[in-house]
């Protein structure tokens, strides 16, 4: 067996380099041949030509360009996690929508409406029906954001209009604050349909629990309404594997977020736990075990 470990050309650095690595290794302890290539070696190519199909029984891809992950899928390559679930993760409003559907708990949300490039927001009294839903504090989220680098909390009216202006026209949304469960949630991921490992992480300096902005780890067993919703969660997203952050609201466990390309590094440290060798074998089975 053959795989394809597909990375973003423009995001080097250590951090990203070792994931890669322990997939990588993942796959060569189960005897899968693996090659590494960006997106920018993999550049769509149009009209489409069956010929161009690289020749490799599965690609594990660790980017976000949805246009790639397509255009490899329309030349029938297997991509784990596909086109349409890396999508839907990686916009926040389509995470939530999906969810949504599903019949889902996550804290009550707003999309912020659309506004066209040349134009921006030309007034802001649409942040009225957003406090009147949603109170104050409320969560700020751009719907394309990583580590919580995105995320802002506005504490009353001036702060908001100033987050939204700094934001400009890019798509984002509103969510009401879940002061329970602040600075604290629960990472579990999952792998073909079954809990792999969990982590809990606490920060005590910031409503954002990410470890990257100050949070710590520890393992932490998930019991079964936590379970269940983290494998529902991936269901409606459709990803293969994934990590889901949840917290708590009212004592009763909510969807935080689904993230389709979760860093496992962290999760590895914290528990002792190869999600590496388990996406791995899940690929490995679901491609046939083929030599």
């Amino acid at each position: 067996m053959k795989g394809l470990i597909i990375y973003n050309q423009f995001l080097i650095s250590a951090k990203f380099s070792e994931i890669n690595v322990l997939y990588a290794d993942a796959a060569k302890r189960l005897g899968i041949g693996i090659d590494m290539r960006s997106n920018a070696e993999l550049a769509v190519r149009l009209p489409v030509d069956k010929s161009d199909r690289p020749d490799y029984d599965f690609a594990l891809f660790l980017d976000k360009d949805v246009r790639l992950a397509e255009h490899l899928e329309g030349l029938g390559l297997r991509l784990f996690n596909n086109a349409a679930a890396i999508a839907a993760c990686d916009d926040k409003s389509l995470m939530y929508a999906a969810l949504s559907r599903a019949g889902l708990p996550f804290p009550h949300t707003v999309i912020a409406p659309f506004a066209y490039n040349n134009l921006g927001y030309t007034d802001y009294n649409f942040l009225g029906t957003v406090i009147k839903l949603l109170g104050f504090p409320l969560v700020v989220k751009e719907c394309f954001g990583s580590f919580g680098a995105q995320v802002y909390l506005a504490s009353d009216s001036r702060e908001l209009k100033t987050i939204v202006r700094r934001i400009g026209n890019k798509p984002h949304l509103y969510q009401r604050f879940v002061a329970e469960s602040a600075g604290s949630d629960i990472r579990i991921n999952v792998v073909g349909g079954r809990v792999v490992a969990a982590m809990r992480r606490r920060n005590l300096g910031d409503f954002r629990s990410n470890i990257s902005r100050g949070g710590t780890a520890s393992p932490y067993a998930p019991d079964s309404a936590e379970t269940g919703l983290a494998l529902a969660a991936c269901n409606a997203l459709g990803v293969d594997f994934g990590g889901v952050d949840i917290f708590y609201s009212d004592g009763v466990p909510i969807v935080c977020e689904v993230n389709s390309n979760c860093h496992i590094k962290s999760i590895m440290d914290a528990t002792g736990i190869s999600v590496a060798d388990l996406v791995m074998k899940y690929i490995f089975e679901s491609c046939g075990s083929r030599q």
